[in-house]
């Protein structure tokens, strides 16, 4: 419901009026009582099925397609994963249990939230009173924890992993905790945002014309009236990790940008990072337009406003908070729904284009055949796709067996275990052959029954003659075990086919 776009408990009534499609739905108070029913623990289980899901999508990717796409900046692929932290504000109303005056002047809910910037997946979100601190160290530690508690195992060991937060995570007890994840095997780096302080302006000051190098645009070509600098020498970084650089850029203002009282002076905009990631892995300027891809985050925030975390229903904050991580499950399956089933322009849909060309199109179920059919407009600019997406949803592996908890996960969410998880074998299935009222597939061919295709194998079978009903003749249910493969070899050899009797019980 979340993901079609819902915005109360009540929106249930529009999957509940569809019984044909969705089965059985709760009713509104039922879903009531089960939001209110949900304490820490439950949510730390809601937690675990969200990891086993991603475990098990991220293993259909990669053994169908091209595995999880990367993140790019400047032209480039980013390798490893890319995590983007930010805090947002949800208004309110007063009453409601924890709202709280914002920093803005509203009232409400300030929650805190991590998406993994390949896919757009939403790893990990805590809801906040109203007046918590952006820059709070504690909640940005529980929250990475949280995130990387959600991917898996053989992508939480051994890949590089990029933590990128605004200025809001340069607390230097978060950055100390990004360092200290590799003495265990968690290969994390950051780049944040920094403060335009007065020790830091006197070091833009101090730099020279000739240190400063034109920066880069997303696409990789130079970006006009915008430099880059790297005063890492000049800067007094005690306290933080050992490594970590800082990097300046500056660019002409915009029409109408609001600049600072040191920025108007010096007729340029200025902006800071900090970042431990090594020289070697690429020069200044690609480091600043990494950094600045960062801002896509709030896109991700936008579209999850859409799909659930926009309005939280409640009174009372457990059932706000269990409203946020329900709503992080939806803007999962959206997430890989566009990674595993879509192509071209709907893989990189945002969710409003998603509903309305895929998920709110008219059609109808038929049955028939032994078949269930799902007859849409042949009409419907979007129908090749939508089929297309059918075939392969029905095309996806499944696990051999049903996923064990993630040992990670298998008590309270706090630091994510080092111990490997389990490997899930998975077996192709045969897709189920789905009318959506277009031309069906190219390998798509009549299934027959073995009865069916054993009579048709015969010489006597010639089209257009009139034969006896191959269903009459099919041996159905009595025919089992060892005795009724004797029967049925008996059956098959038969010289007289068409006067086969069908045994008895």
């Amino acid at each position: 419901m979340l993901a079609d776009g819902g915005e109360a408990i009540g929106d249930l009534a529009a999957l509940r009026d569809q019984g044909e499609v969705f089965g059985p739905i709760a009713s509104t108070p039922t879903a009531w009582r089960l939001l209110a029913a949900i304490d820490e623990r439950v949510l730390n289980r809601l937690r675990s099925a969200r990891a086993q899901a991603r475990e098990v999508a991220w293993l259909q990717a990669y053994e169908t397609r091209y595995g999880i796409p990367a993140a790019k900046a400047g032209g480039r692929e980013l390798p490893g994963l890319v995590l983007d932290i930010d805090a947002t504000l949800v208004p309110c109303h007063s009453e409601k249990e924890a709202a709280a005056p914002t920093y803005k002047g509203g009232f409400g809910f300030h929650p805190l939230v991590c998406f993994l910037a390949n896919t757009g997946e939403a790893l990990a979100g805590r809801l906040r009173p109203g007046n918590a601190g952006a820059n709070t160290a504690a909640d940005h530690i529980t929250l990475l924890d949280d995130a990387l508690a959600q991917i898996p195992d053989a992508h939480r060991h051994g890949t590089d992993i990029l933590v990128r937060t605004d200025s809001a995570g340069s607390a230097k007890a978060f950055l100390t905790r990004v360092r200290d994840l590799r003495t265990r095997g968690i290969r994390t780096f950051f780049s944040v945002g920094y403060a335009v302080t007065e020790p830091i302006r006197h070091v833009i000051r101090a730099l020279p014309e000739h240190v400063w190098h034109p920066a880069l645009d997303q696409d990789g070509a130079l970006r006009e009236s915008a430099e880059v600098a790297e005063p890492t020498g000049m800067t007094d970084l005690a306290g933080y990790p050992a490594g970590t650089r800082i990097i300046v850029r500056r660019e002409r203002p915009h029409p109408g940008a609001q600049l600072s009282l040191f920025d108007q002076d010096e007729g340029m905009r200025h902006q800071v990072f900090l970042t431990d990631t090594p020289i070697t892995s690429g020069p200044a300027q690609f480091l600043e337009v990494r950094h600045r891809q960062h801002a896509t985050v709030e896109d991700h925030i936008r579209c999850g406003k859409t799909t659930g975390f926009g309005r939280f229903p409640s009174r009372r904050f457990g059932v706000n908070a269990a409203w946020l991580e329900l709503s992080l499950a939806a803007i999962d399956l959206l997430a890989w729904t566009r990674v595993l089933l879509l192509e071209g322009e709907l893989a990189t849909a945002e969710p409003k284009k998603l509903r309305y060309r895929l998920l709110h199109v008219g059609a109808r179920i038929t049955r028939g055949g032994r078949r269930l059919r799902l007859r849409i407009s042949a009409t419907w600019p979007w129908r090749h796709e939508l089929a297309a997406a059918f075939h392969r949803l029905a095309a996806l592996p499944r696990p051999a067996s049903r996923p064990a908890v993630p040992a990670h996960l298998d008590k309270d969410l706090g630091e994510p275990d080092l111990a490997p998880g389990r490997h899930y074998a998975h077996r192709p299935t045969q897709p189920e052959t789905v009318s959506l009222g277009c031309p069906p597939a190219p390998t798509e061919t009549p299934r027959l029954s073995l009865c069916e295709r054993s009579f048709r194998s015969q010489p006597a079978y010639r089209k257009g003659t009139s034969y006896p009903s191959v269903r009459a003749l099919s041996p159905g249910l009595p025919w089992r075990g060892v005795e009724g493969l004797r029967r049925w070899l008996r059956w098959r050899h038969s010289d007289q086919l068409g006067m086969c009797e069908r045994p008895t019980r």
